[in-house]
């Protein structure tokens, strides 16, 4: 069980230096670039 010790503090050690953004965690950044995207029009195609 000695490598199982190891791999779960390896684990552990992992997952306290996550540092990611979670989508829900971005607030202005993401609302911004969602803004930006609506803000410019759509082109026309034409058939």
């Amino acid at each position: 069980m000695k490598g199982n010790r190891r791999f779960l503090k390896s684990i552990i050690a992992s997952s306290k230096s996550f540092d990611s953004q979670m989508p829900w965690t971005r607030g202005k950044t993401r609302r911004a670039s969602i803004a930006a995207r609506k803000a410019t029009p759509a082109l026309k195609r034409i058939a």
